[in-house]
Formats: structure tokens, sequence, C-alpha cells
């Protein structure tokens, strides 16, 4: 079955032209796809420069890859036009971090949703483009009598993101890219937006990518978790199994780098490996010169993706007793929305 949105083998790197030597691979061999008739939320998880950023604009074909594809419906998303890139502009919308920059300030916050409605010609009359509206500010619970009329400045930034909920919920997708769409609100205001997501995939059936940095979050909303690290998957699988008993080195770094308020459990400083040399070259795993559990073979071998339970792989040597599996054999341990209980359990 043709997968909605894939990604295949794909590589970005940016640099090393004629008048630019420097050379910086952003995402490497990365694949992953999501199927149209099974929604799931799949959190892109990693610290700054591990390629979430990258992997949101191929996502989107703001960017082409340097090497691999980008498929909607199986057709290379950089090649598409016309009618095809109308329909992917359409299954596939996006909610930025910052909600204010989306904003022209000298317009009122009606001006971003009927937008995408005039420009796709999804209402017949003025009254049908305003109930769209409506239900949409409803859906995300924003009164519209409250909202409509305003400018964005006269909304707090969770109103502001919830708005642009709405809009991507009125084009009715089939995938929401949310990247980091909670990271520039106040705590108080992400569990509302995070709401909004979650009762969009499960009432309406759309699949969400929900790019951040925080592993907080994504264990609140994801089905499935996907950890990267310097553009490579460090750990993917069940957000259940991946949070809760991350097998990783890097994953367990993250996890342990989640404060917690105790006193008497202050936190840990990360221990530096017992090897010889720093990692060299591209032959190697990339997380060695920090990893506590570093051995020699990390410095000379690049680990594959390691099977380590039915709903869970780590590119890791200490689980070179399992299975091995293929950067695109990645989904296989995904597990589906409607079995993330069983697999908790």
């Amino acid at each position: 079955m043709t997968a909605l949105l894939e990604a295949r083998h794909v590589t970005k790197v940016f640099g090393g032209g004629l008048f630019d030597r420097t050379r910086t691979v952003a995402l490497e061999d990365f694949s992953m796809s999501i199927e149209g008739d099974s929604p799931t939320i799949t959190a892109i998880v990693g610290e700054s420069g591990s390629g979430k950023t990258t992997l949101a604009r191929l996502l989107l074909g703001a960017t082409a890859p340097t090497k691999g594809h980008v498929l909607y419906k199986g057709k290379d998303l950089v090649k598409m036009k016309g009618e095809p890139m109308r329909e992917f502009l359409s299954d596939v919308q996006v909610i930025f971090q910052d909600p204010f920059e989306v904003y022209n300030p000298f317009y009122r916050v009606d001006h971003v949703l009927t937008m995408p409605i005039e420009y796709m010609h999804l209402a017949k009359s003025n009254e049908e483009k305003w109930r769209l509206i409506e239900e949409a500010l409803e859906t995300v619970g924003l009164r519209p009598e409250e909202t409509l009329g305003r400018y964005p400045h006269q909304l707090s930034g969770g109103q502001r993101q919830r708005v642009m909920v709405a809009r991507a919920l009125i084009l009715k997708p089939r995938i929401i890219l949310a990247d980091e769409p909670v990271s520039m609100i106040d705590a108080s205001l992400r569990a509302t937006v995070l709401g909004s997501l979650q009762r969009i995939k499960d009432e309406f059936g759309i699949s969400i990518i929900y790019i951040t940095h925080d592993l907080t979050t994504a264990y609140q909303i994801g089905d499935n978790i996907i950890v990267l690290y310097r553009g490579s998957v460090a750990e993917a699988g069940s957000v259940e199994l991946v949070v809760r008993n991350p097998q990783h080195p890097y994953t367990r770094l993250l996890v342990n780098s989640i404060p917690v308020p105790n006193p008497d459990h202050p936190w840990q400083a990360e221990a530096p490996p017992a090897l010889p040399n720093q990692v060299r070259g591209s032959g190697a795993c990339k997380f060695a010169n920090r990893c506590p559990a570093a051995m020699v073979k990390c410095l000379q071998e690049k680990p594959p993706l390691f099977q380590t339970e039915p709903h869970r792989v780590a590119a890791c040597f200490l689980y070179e007793q399992s299975p091995a599996l293929s950067n695109d054999q990645m989904d296989q341990v995904f597990v589906q929305s409607t079995q993330a209980a069983k697999v908790a359990s």
C-alpha cells in the first residue's frame, strides 16, 4: 500500500560547494512513512542541531534532499506541480513554532482563517465560509465571538496558536506537521494546545508529526517516537517503551535531563567515555565521544538499527545480538494509535 507521505533514504547536506568548503550533514539516510488510513501521532525528538527542523522542511517540500526522495502518494515532492501539488498543500498542513510571526499585525486574525478558504475555494457563499471558520475555532476550544475581529496582539500566545491549529483544520488535512508548537507559549497554556492536537487525531482521523525538543510533551501525546542525534536515528518505536525505559545512551541522557523537583535526587553530570580517541571520520557512531558505554568498536563502525523489542529499535552496539533492520524498515516497529494502550500494558 502506498504511503500518504514518505521520506525514503533522505540525506540533506549543507555547504561543500565551490566557495564553501564547510560541509554539514543535517540529516543522514532517514526514512519514515505516514499511512493515510491509520491516524497516529509521531513525535520527532532531539536537541538543537539534531536535524528536526531540516526534516520538517523536507517533508513540506520547502527544501530538496541532497540524496533520497520525499514522496506524496508515491510521487516525488520535488517534481510535483499543478493539481498534485495543490492536493498536497491541502492534505499536509503545518503549525509553526512562533504563532506571532505568522500573523500580519496590520490584519485582524480573521485574515489567516479566510485566506485558505478563498485560495482553495472551500466555500460557495460568505455564510458557508464563516460557518467553516466558527466550527474550526470551536473545535480547538475558542469562542468565535471572542476571537474574530481582534488583532494578534489582543490574543494570548495560546489563543494565537490555537487559531493556527484551527486554520490547519479548516482545510481538512490528512497530516498536520507541528514544529515546536508549544515551545513559545506559557506552560499553563500548553495543555490546551496539546489537547487540541490530540482531539484532532482522535475525532478527525488526522495524523500528526510532532517535532519537539521536549520529551515530556512528546510522551503526553505521542503514539510513536523517533529520537534524532546529529541527523541520524538513535532510537525509535512506541513512545511508552522509549521514554519509560530508554535503551540508547543518548535517549537516556535526554530522559535524565528532564528536571525532577526533588532536592534529594540532584541532576547527574554526563559521564565521559573511557575511549582513547575522539570520534573521527564518517565510519563511527556519532554519539561515541559522549557515550559512557562507548567501546572501541564504536569508533570504527556506524551501528545499524537493532530491533531490541517488537515495537522498538536502537542504533547501538550494546544490542548487536538483536536482529538488524535497514532504516526503511523502521516503520514496522511503530504501533498504531489504537494499539498503543495494549503495548503500554
